[in-house]
This record gives structure tokens, C-alpha cells and sequence, in this order.
């Protein structure tokens, strides 16, 4: 008859059906007595996310150091919170041409600059314009996009244009618009032309960035052509503009057989 001896008297060895088997060793007391060690202390997962939080936070500012580092970057941040380089007045009642029968106008002044398009938007919405009031411009030029921007603006609004600047009592004085200024006065529905005012046009040629400046200045002038085609204005004021680097101011009368001046003024 087989024998069952589960422990020997040792407690090292026990038998069973299958054999005898070295029954696993018992641990000290003192080591059975011992716990787990313990989680990490709170204060260290609080240094880890103050670290992590410090590092993504240099991240982003690494980003937006390089992205303000580009010129024209820069440039779209300081006319967005600094300092706009056009000025405005909001005129109640501009004359154009002496008769003492004014519309609601937005006088603006001053080089168009990177963000101006926003600038110029908020403007008109400050200033409550409504389709036929108008704008009355006197620039030198400036960033070409938000030329074209400020011009979709004019004519989505059904806002008319002027070259001018109006004194204290609303009469509109001569001024002059030149360069990208041209392509804001095409934007409107109607396009005033003062008696004294001026317009100038030149050949728009691509950055020294680009690689390729012919490609670029072909680009452009195919923009223009759209553009002005789009406003209702000859192409032959993309002709004069090709023609010279150099300012090259228009007449009325030529202004005025190009349809970008529409509706002559004539002071008494």
C-alpha cells in the first residue's frame, strides 16, 4: 500500500502519488513581515509636471520666437497691435464738388501696410458706412495683397471712392493716390475723380526672396490684369503700370478714358 507522507518530519520533503517533490522553502519571519515599498511621494509627480509644463511652454515659445523673427511677420504684428500706419476720420457729410450735397465718408491716410485690410474693415464697421457712402483716400502705396483686400472690400459693400482729404468743414481737398493706393480706388462702385487730385501707377516687381523674379513679376502683372478687368477698369492701366518702375502720373483725362476714374468732378 502506498504510503502519503505529505511532510517528513524536516518539512523539507513531501510524497505524493506521483513521487516525491522538494517542497518550496519557507520564508524567515522577518522577510515574511516585510511590505511592498511604497508609491512615490506626491511632491515628485509635481516636479515632473512643473517640468513638463516649463518645457512645452519654451516650445511654443521657441515657435512663435521664429515666427516673429520673419520680417513680414513682424510687421503683421505690429500694425495688428502697435501701431496701424494709416490714420482715419469719418467725415459726416464730405462735399466733392462745392455744392454743399455731401455723402457719409471714410477718410483714410497714410501707407497700407501689412495688416491694414483688417485695420480698414474694423473702420468701416465702427463707422456704420452703408452702400453708396464713401472712401476717401490719399496714400502713397504699400503692400500690394491688402490693397487687393481693402479694394474686394470697397466693392462688396457697394461703397463709391475718392482721391482726397477732407477738412473740418467736409470739403474734399486734392490729394494723391499712388501704387497700391490705385488698386483701393478700383474697388469702388463709383469712382469720383477731384478736380487737382492725382493717381500714379508703376511697374510692381517681385521681392529679392523669390527665386525665380521674372516668373514672379509675370505672376503679378496676370493678377492685376484680373483684378482691375474684375473692377470694370481698362487694361490699359496694366499697360501704363508695366511701362515704368518709376511713378507715372495719370491725367484725368487719361484716368478718365482708362473708366478708372468714372465720374469726374468739376469744382465751381
Amino acid at each position: 500500500m502506498p504510503v502519503d507522507d505529505r511532510q517528513d518530519a524536516g518539512g523539507q520533503f513531501r510524497r505524493s502519488p506521483t513521487g516525491p517533490w522538494v517542497a518550496p522553502p519557507r520564508m524567515p519571519p522577518h522577510q515574511r513581515a516585510a511590505r511592498p515599498p511604497a508609491a512615490a511621494p506626491a511632491s515628485k509627480w509635481r516636479f515632473w509636471s512643473v517640468v513638463s509644463f516649463i518645457l512645452l511652454i519654451s516650445s511654443v515659445g521657441i515657435r512663435a520666437y521664429w515666427d516673429l523673427s520673419r520680417p513680414e511677420a513682424w510687421s503683421y504684428w505690429k500694425e495688428s497691435y502697435l501701431s496701424p500706419r494709416m490714420t482715419s476720420a469719418l467725415i459726416p457729410s464730405a462735399d466733392f464738388d462745392g455744392s454743399g450735397h455731401g455723402r457719409r465718408a471714410l477718410a483714410i491716410h497714410g501707407t497700407i501696410g501689412a495688416a491694414t485690410a483688417n485695420w480698414f474693415r474694423d473702420r468701416l464697421d465702427e463707422g456704420h458706412l452703408a452702400p453708396g457712402d464713401a472712401v476717401l483716400l490719399s496714400s502713397p502705396g504699400g503692400e500690394l495683397n491688402q490693397a487687393v483686400i481693402m479694394g474686394e472690400i470697397i466693392r462688396s459693400r457697394g461703397l463709391v471712392t475718392a482721391v482726397g482729404a477732407a477738412d473740418a468743414s467736409g470739403h474734399v481737398q486734392p490729394a494723391y493716390c499712388a501704387s497700391a493706393c490705385v488698386l483701393v480706388y478700383a474697388g469702388g462702385k463709383m469712382r469720383y475723380g477731384v478736380e487737382g487730385s492725382m493717381l500714379g501707377v508703376h511697374r510692381f516687381v517681385a521681392t529679392a526672396e523669390v527665386r525665380d523674379p521674372v516668373a514672379d513679376t509675370q505672376r503679378i502683372a496676370g493678377m492685376l490684369l484680373g483684378y482691375m478687368t474684375k473692377m470694370g477698369v481698362s487694361s490699359s492701366v496694366v499697360e501704363a503700370m508695366s511701362e515704368t518702375k518709376d511713378v507715372r502720373w495719370l491725367g484725368a483725362r487719361e484716368a478718365t478714358a482708362m473708366n478708372l476714374v468714372t465720374d469726374p468732378v468739376r469744382r465751381p
